[in-house]
């Protein structure tokens, strides 16, 4: 009797095809057991003949191995020392006592021949049952490697999202999480939004994922670069990589990195954790150990979410909303919903591959992420197109074969309009037009990842709304604590984000300081200068303004500076960001004007934090810091 998915698979092999598979594998398995100091029978290199030609093409081989404890390990699969002897022999045991059966005659064996000739002759329609179709893999593109080593990427992501399903892991998630506070900041924005807009189709998960990335972000997780020296406090530099401890490897870091003290001479260890259960303790890491977290606090409250692996090495987050049908884009290092060139078009990512994994299937979802897709294609040379569609088909047909029928019409529903959604390139939004926040300066340069917003790509635009030509007014606030929008002069809508109703954006973004609780917009780090702007546009509905007043709040230390200036058809007025209403008669009759705030100045490695607009406190959350308030007449 099979005792996992994994061995179920394989087993569905002809007799002659697992037998071989099944001999392979106990050796492994063996070896490991009777020699358990000789590291060499802990290792299987991926470029082994044996491997490549005798394992990798057969359903439900490597799956065994990773369910025996294998872990993926650069050119290498490794059973740790920290990995349960039990389990392996459990798994063993399960393939040997198939393979006694077969050979004793509970099941005759048939001829490769025999066996070819009948999987031949079975009808290829694709509504025939995955889980009786043998999975083969077609020719490997001319580099072999590159194949084994995707595959063995494949698999090992979607072995590990099976951590996330663990209910106990999960309630030791929704310990950490305090549910009913986001829950109800999540139900008080939906009523919001449904007083502002009867119409609208959002539903409280919506709502909630946006709580639980902003309090994941801000309460929760910490980036790390450099840890601070263990004994001095001082900083450190990333020297040569540290020998794991069991301790370690019992909580899949495999790697070790020394973050060394020049001052003290002492090195900190920083264990890469993979395990999320020892995450939701250390709560610290760079994005690999964000989105691991956060996808699985996510499933901890019931979200459908699953893993994204980007081959440029990034991962994030998707979870699925129930309301708007369709998966929603979640990075946590960023705290971002719903923004998926982000990477592409704000960090300049040269995207080739990303694969999404949940515990049901693996989804190829690369083309959500670019609007270029003819290059994006030009990248994709590691495996064959066909290669990788029948891996992805094989691996999702062997995890699928235990689903009922009802489940499987919503995944392929789901499948097909996402398939859809691929096939148009997306246009970018203003909020994925900036470089990254997460990490320091040198990181994202060494990345790649700090580019600015092209100055010729068109920004949002406040234009009079019907209600707002009426009554001839248009009064528009902004709260950096809520980090929103809202049209007073429109029924109170609401816009979310602070970079969503910008005309212009470089080198700027909003920060969060968790522990002195404030919140405020500042420029990137290692940028002399940041600036942000916001336009209005009268002429194009017919109307000037008669009287325009605007309330705008900046800070400065040290040597830091921001100068606030309003520009129109009539000129440019300088103003100061004093946080009080100051009127602009010298604008009245013009029809459009943009206003415009620089940041520079500071002293040190923290000087893009001595110029700041909009600071508050979080606890602040009536008080507005930027306010227009503009009354309108005919043209």
């Amino acid at each position: 009797m099979a005792v996992s998915p994994a061995v179920t698979a394989l087993c569905e092999n002809p007799n002659e095809v697992f037998l071989d598979v099944a001999k392979l594998l106990l050796t492994y398995a063996d070896n490991i057991l009777r020699y358990p100091n000789e590291e060499k029978y802990r290792s299987i290199r991926i470029g082994n003949p044996t491997f490549s030609t005798k394992l990798l093409p057969v359903k439900g081989a490597v799956e065994c191995l990773f369910e025996m404890g294998f872990e993926e390990a650069e050119t290498h699969l490794v059973f740790p020392k920290s990995a349960s002897v039990e389990h392996l022999k459990l798994i063993r045991e399960s393939i040997a006592a198939e393979r006694d059966q077969r050979l004793q005659g509970g099941q005759l064996v048939q001829p490769m021949a025999e066996a070819a000739s009948a999987s031949a002759s079975q009808p290829q329609s694709s509504s025939a049952s995955p889980s009786v179709q043998p999975v083969s893999l077609p020719p490997h593109p001319s580099s072999l490697e590159n194949s084994m080593s995707f595959f063995v990427t494949l698999q090992s992501n979607f072995q590990h999202v099976m951590l996330y399903e663990n209910s106990e892991l999960q309630q030791k998630a929704r310990s950490h999480i305090p549910y009913q506070q986001l829950s109800m900041a999540a139900q008080h924005k939906l009523t919001e939004a449904k007083d502002l807009d009867s119409e609208c189709k959002l539903g409280i998960e919506d709502f909630l994922v946006l709580e639980l990335l902003r309090w994941f972000k801000q309460d929760f997780f910490s980036w790390v670069d450099n840890l601070p020296c263990s004994s001095c406090g001082g900083t450190t530099q990333t020297a040569s990589s540290l020998s794991p401890s069991t301790d370690d490897l019992r909580w899949g870091a495999q790697r070790v990195e020394n973050h060394y003290c020049q001052s003290c001479g002492l090195s900190t260890r920083f264990p890469r954790y993979n395990n999320p259960e020892k995450l939701l303790i250390t709560r610290r890491g760079r994005c690999g150990e964000w989105a691991n977290c956060f996808t699985l606090c996510c499933r901890a409250l019931g979200l459908e979410a699953r893993y994204i692996w980007d081959s440029t090495d990034h991962v994030w987050t998707e979870i699925y909303s129930v309301s708007q049908c369709r998966w929603l884009h979640c990075d946590p290092c960023e705290n971002v919903c719903d923004q998926p060139l982000l990477y592409e078009v704000g960090w300049g990512k040269k995207l080739a591959y990303v694969l999404a994994f949940s515990k049901d299937q693996v989804v190829d979802v690369t083309w959500r992420y670019s609007c270029k897709h003819p290059e994006v294609l030009s990248r994709r040379t590691s495996v064959q197109e066909a290669w990788l569609l029948h891996t992805i088909n094989g691996l999702n047909a062997s995890r699928q074969q235990s689903l009922s029928s009802d489940r499987m019409k919503v995944l392929t529903e789901r499948l097909l309009v996402e398939l859809v959604e691929f096939i148009s390139p997306k246009r970018p939004k203003p909020g994925e037009l900036g470089g990254r926040n997460s990490g320091s300066l040198a990181w994202r340069l060494a990345r790649g990842e700090t580019r600015a917003p092209s100055t010729q790509t068109p920004g949002y635009v406040f234009t009079p709304t019907e209600k707002e030509k009426s009554d001839r007014i248009l009064h528009m606030c902004y709260s950096s604590t809520k980090d929103q929008y809202c049209r007073l002069s429109n029924g109170n809508e609401v816009i979310q984000s602070w970079d969503q109703c910008v005309w212009r954006a470089e080198s700027v973004f909003r920060k969060v300081e968790s522990d002195w609780q404030m919140v405020y917009i500042a420029r990137t780090e290692g940028s002399p200068i940041g600036q942000i702007s916001w336009k209005f546009d009268l002429a194009s509905v017919g109307l000037k303004i008669k009287s325009i007043s605007v309330k705008a709040s900046s800070e400065t230390f040290h040597s830091g500076k921001v100068c606030w200036h309003l520009q129109s058809g009539q000129g440019t007025t300088e103003f100061f960001g004093d946080g009080k209403m100051q009127s602009f008669p010298t604008l009245s009759g013009s029809s459009d004007f943009i206003i415009v705030a620089e940041l520079s100045g500071g002293e040190g490695e923290t000087s893009w934090q001595h110029s700041q607009l909009f600071r508050q406190s979080l606890k602040e959350t009536e008080e507005s810091s930027f306010e227009i308030l503009i009354r309108l007449e005919d043209g």
